[in-house]
């Protein structure tokens, strides 16, 4: 019998077997993966863009002194453009509209020659990016396994 002819059909009519067609649908909807609705989506981003949420993402993008994205605004004058700008990104961030703005390109030189290139993204994209980070970071945490350390807080290879 062919390997082909051997595969069985599962209740929905799928083949089952190597990569099926339907195994991405299949993994989608995997017990552990659960969409979110509309209103948890919106209670999340409404805990995002919460002003203690904001000011902690303000103080730490603040005191890591980067360097102005593309827009070329930076840390002296970014406090007056959130002031003035800030009703308007919340409103888009809330509709699901917000689009950020390109990266800077920026290439450093490394010590054994070649460059090394960054990306610079705009101080509104950080402080986006680090409010983000600040309530999904908690909620993905307590999913990971115990025996994962890259990129987790207080973890590292060693």
């Amino acid at each position: 019998m062919k390997a082909e002819d051997s595969r069985k059909v599962n209740a929905s009519g799928e083949e089952s077997g190597r990569n099926p067609e339907g195994a991405l649908r299949g993994a989608e909807t995997d017990a552990t993966t659960r969409l979110r609705t509309k209103a948890e989506s919106s209670e999340l981003m409404e805990a995002v863009v919460e002003r203690g949420n904001l000011m902690l993402a303000y103080q730490r993008v603040v005191r890591n002194k980067g360097a102005a994205g593309v827009d070329g605004i930076g840390i002296t004058a970014f406090k007056n453009h959130l002031k003035q700008h800030w009703p308007t990104i919340k409103a888009r961030l809330l509709a699901g509209e917000y689009i950020p703005q390109p990266v800077r390109r920026v290439d450093i030189p490394k010590p054994q020659g070649g460059v090394r290139t960054l990306g610079i993204p705009t101080l509104t994209d950080r402080l986006i990016q680090q409010a983000l980070h600040q309530v999904l970071q908690p909620i993905f945490e307590a999913d990971f396994s115990e025996s994962s350390y890259g990129f987790r807080p207080g973890r590292n290879a060693h």
